[in-house]
């Protein structure tokens, strides 16, 4: 089987088995987050059959489905998935933040510095960027979910914050251009 395929298989089929499901049950939460855990499982260990190792994202965000699935289906209240994606959005924006005025790490440039080479004051823009984005995706959820349906924050979960962050990524290429170093 193809290699690419495999990994669209396990980036989206955890989100499809949670769909069907949902779907299926009269659009129960509840219902569908053990299925959403078990495909999460499953597409981890297939990750790891193929690479012999666990990506840290893909690894991560496995944990937290898990714990905040967990404590939804174990409290039956689905405060605490709705709060997933703030809590991922806010980890990534402290980390980013954390590295940088802290450690004095940029880990966005560590993380991309093989595909992209950048001028540091690039990587400095782009991290602010980021930074920036993740807040904005934590507040956005929250207000989602406070205000809206369930069927809605699921739908806007998927259908709403993906595109709004291809879109972010998209606008980052004028900067990237800006500051993407000579090939010397």
């Amino acid at each position: 089987m193809n290699k690419s395929f495999i990994k669209f298989v396990t980036d989206f089929g955890p989100l499809l088995a949670f769909f069907i499901i949902y779907y299926k049950n009269d659009k129960d939460l509840v219902s569908a987050i053990p299925a959403l855990i078990i495909a999460t499982l499953i597409a981890i260990c297939v990750i790891y059959m193929l690479e012999k190792r666990i990506p840290v994202l893909p690894l991560m965000g496995a944990i937290l489905v898990c714990l905040f699935g967990g404590l939804t289906i174990f409290f039956d209240n689905p405060i605490f998935i709705y709060l997933k994606p703030t809590i991922i959005n806010l980890i990534f924006a402290f980390a980013l933040f954390f590295g940088k005025v802290v450690l004095n790490k940029n880990f966005l440039k560590k993380l991309f510095e093989s595909s992209i080479k950048l001028e540091e004051a690039g990587w400095d823009k782009l991290i602010i960027r980021w930074i920036v984005f993740f807040i904005f995706l934590a507040i956005l959820n929250e207000a989602v979910w406070r205000t809206q349906t369930e069927e809605f924050w699921i739908n806007f979960k998927v259908w709403g914050i993906l595109p709004i962050t291809f879109i972010f990524t998209a606008f980052q290429l004028p900067l990237i251009q800006k500051y993407k170093k000579s090939e010397e």
